[in-house]
């Protein structure tokens, strides 16, 4: 009786063990699961730490991007209002030198009528009772000119006005006299052929003479102003022909009287500023 009470007893201390080992095994397991679930939260939290500060970085550096942004916007839109600006200005300017330009083209374009007008006018008068070959009259570059041989108009190696010079000056005159607001220029031409005599050292001194004869003629016997006269000789290096024939020679040898804008007038032209 005694046995089967002990083997009872026994049989229960060990069941009892089983148990408790058991219990203890999951136990142990649910406790190493529990720990590495803290270990997966740690590194669930430091990640998310580490996203936080990277977030917090990037929204920081979106920031100032925005406010570079904003930045160049304010600076593009300055700079496009100065731009719209400076094209405004630049437009105005360019309007006002085309109302200056259409000016002086304006002034030319008159003065080119004014030339020719008087050109009809000087060829008119001088075909009045006299036809000669040994006369031209040209417009060109905004002036008149009155090409006279000087076969016509001296002696061959003088510088006295002849006569019928003379007639040709006075019909000159008229003309000119119509049109106080031109200044006259009388250049004397020669040929190559030296001069020397006690009057005259060389070419230079012949044409320098003769243009200060015939503007003598304007002034005292046809009362042109002398504050309108120029008085120019260019000698024999300005030919029309050449020097190697008779023929040439005579072409070369002219007296010259351009009609042109007083030069102080058309700077006047030149210096107005646009309205």
């Amino acid at each position: 009786m005694k046995k089967l009470f002990f083997g009872a007893l026994f049989l229960s201390v060990l069941l009892t063990s089983c148990v408790s080992n058991k219990k203890y095994a999951d136990l142990e397991t649910q406790h190493n699961k529990t720990k590495q679930d803290l270990v997966d939260a740690k590194a669930d939290l430091q990640s998310c730490l580490v996203d936080k500060d990277h977030l917090m970085e990037l929204n920081s550096s979106l920031k100032e991007d925005k406010a570079r942004s904003l930045q160049q916007v304010e600076n593009l839109t300055v700079l496009t209002q100065s731009s719209s600006d400076n094209i405004k200005e630049v437009i105005a300017q360019l309007s006002e030198k085309d109302k200056y330009i259409n000016g002086v083209r304006d002034a030319m374009t008159k003065k080119d009528s004014i030339n020719l007008a008087l050109a009809f006018q000087l060829k008119k008068d001088l075909a009045d009772g006299i036809q000669d070959e040994d006369i031209q009259i040209e417009v060109e570059k905004t002036v008149v000119y009155i090409s006279i041989a000087d076969k016509m108009l001296f002696k061959s190696g003088s510088a006295i006005v002849s006569d019928r010079a003379k007639e040709v000056l006075g019909k000159v005159a008229t003309v000119v006299n119509s049109k106080p607001e031109m200044e006259v220029q009388v250049e004397g031409y020669t040929d190559n052929v030296p001069i020397s005599t006690n009057n005259m050292k060389d070419n230079w001194d012949l044409s320098v003479a003769r243009a200060t004869s015939v503007v003598r003629v304007l002034q005292n016997d046809f009362e042109v102003a002398p504050s309108r006269l120029i008085a120019a000789g260019r000698s024999e290096y300005v030919p029309l022909a050449s020097n190697d024939t008779a023929e040439g020679r005579s072409t070369n040898r002219r007296t010259r009287i351009v009609i042109l804008p007083k030069l102080e007038e058309f700077f006047d032209i030149l210096e107005q500023k646009p309205e």
